[in-house]
């Protein structure tokens, strides 16, 4: 049997408006995070603060960055996990880990997280867990760069919600994981001509 016009009316508009309050959600994340990140950006000397702070910042960055699948017990078990094993770091060690997450961008593992990611439209533990496996080489990336950087943040928001929404391809998926890589090893050779690195003056 055909469904009712009236029901199809529903689902529509229902859709429609979870749709609106989850960027709406976003948009508001967005704004709360950027006031917050206002003058901790220190490129690869950043320091986390507080962590009441930190756990503030990291919710409000998760919510922005990462709906819908911004499951909050995963992401959070992330931010405890960030918080208590980042410290101010080198440009090596930035370095380091860039090329460490574009080289996790070749892997099966990856690509099976990813496919997960995409195919489910749920919201519970394994969904996170999925989307996490798909995210997590960028997150990373994130807090090796400057996880207190509006631009870090913009771009690898960019990133995670193209491979979301995207059909794995490997004529884009090859020259990204190349280009995460090629940043990692410019990091390392030369901090000075990637921005957002050095400490402002």
């Amino acid at each position: 049997m055909n469904a009712p016009v009236g029901g199809v009316r529903t689902g529509t508009a229902a859709t429609a408006a979870a749709l609106t309050a989850t960027l709406g959600l976003a948009a508001a994340a967005w704004v709360a995070a950027v006031r917050q990140m206002s003058g901790m950006d220190m490129g690869v000397a950043t320091r986390l603060g507080s962590f009441a702070f930190f756990a503030a910042l990291w919710v409000t960055m998760m919510a922005a960055m990462m709906l819908p699948g911004a499951v909050p017990a995963v992401w959070a078990l992330v931010g405890v996990a960030v918080y208590a094993l980042y410290r101010p770091h080198g440009f090596v060690v930035a370095g380091a880990v860039v090329i460490a997450a574009g080289a996790y961008e070749f892997t099966p593992l990856k690509q099976h997280f990813r496919r997960r990611c995409q195919e489910s439209t749920g919201s519970g533990f394994g969904y996170g867990l999925c989307c996490l496996g798909s995210s997590i080489g960028l997150m990373v990336m994130l807090v090796a760069l400057s996880v207190m950087s509006v631009i870090w943040m913009s771009v690898i928001t960019v990133l995670a919600l193209g491979q979301k929404l995207l059909p794995a391809k490997a004529a884009v998926d090859v020259p990204l994981a190349l280009a995460i890589v090629g940043l990692g090893i410019l990091i390392v050779l030369a901090p000075a001509s990637v921005p957002g690195l050095m400490p402002p003056m």
